[in-house]
């Protein structure tokens, strides 16, 4: 289960990630771009260039964990407008982001109701 309040650093890399990548192509983004350390007590947040989905990479003392979401209908608002390569967030910023509210300015997604997958 994922406890963002057991972190100490929540950190979303701020451009669009190709999804083929998984723990070892988000690894290299983290050490070579980021310059971040990959083994501490930190959360890394990636998002898709439609901003539908989104992956949290860490380390969990016996190796990495990836978890992954994808919304159905709304976007995620991720920044764009920052300087910065990596934004830090904190552990309620992200329990908002991944509950559906745009964190920059507080709007909720649209609540999806499906009765089956297809």
């Amino acid at each position: 289960m994922l406890r963002p309040e057991l972190f100490v650093g929540i950190y979303l890399y701020r451009d669009h990630v190709d999804f083929r990548k998984s723990i070892d192509g988000l690894s290299v983004i983290v050490e070579q771009e980021l310059g971040l350390n990959l083994f501490g007590r930190h959360l890394f947040l990636f998002c898709d260039r439609r901003k539908r989905k989104l992956k949290v990479l860490y380390w969990d003392d016996t190796g990495f964990a990836l978890w992954y979401k994808r919304l159905e209908k709304d976007r995620f608002i991720w920044p764009r407008n920052h300087a910065e390569e990596v934004v830090t967030i904190d552990a309620q910023q992200l329990e908002w982001l991944l509950t559906g509210y745009d964190i920059w300015r507080m709007k909720p997604h649209e609540k999806v109701n499906y009765s089956r997958v297809y």
